[in-house]
């Protein structure tokens, strides 16, 4: 059994994942890249980047993040806001909606189920 490990998270290449249909201001753009996925599709982890700008978000699983880099801060539909920044760690569960405000270029790895 291999256990899936980068011992240089900055060396992954990440794939452009593009704007999205859920900009609200200035025009950010997200890149990731899926490390590591259960078969049947049930979890999955990986590394995610977004440049500044305004997004309405919705988590569709829960997510664990541990932000690595950048700032800016996710305000929930009800109005509270979590500032992030390096080292930050989050847990959104499934159903949570909100924007994210982006104003220093973020880095996050995740974890989904």
């Amino acid at each position: 059994m291999s256990t899936p490990h980068w011992p240089k998270a900055s060396a992954v290449e990440l794939e452009d994942w593009g704007a999205g249909s859920n900009t609200l201001a200035r025009s950010p753009r997200a890149s990731g890249k899926i490390l590591a996925q259960n078969p049947d599709g049930s979890s999955e982890c990986g590394l995610w980047t977004c440049t500044p700008g305004t997004r309405k978000v919705t988590f569709g699983a829960d997510e664990f993040c541990h932000f690595l880099s950048g700032r800016g801060s996710y305000v929930h539909d009800d109005g509270e806001e979590i500032a992030v920044e390096a080292g930050t760690l989050v847990f959104f569960p499934a159903g949570w909606t909100g924007i994210s405000i982006i104003t220093q270029t973020l880095i996050k790895a995740f974890m989904c189920r």
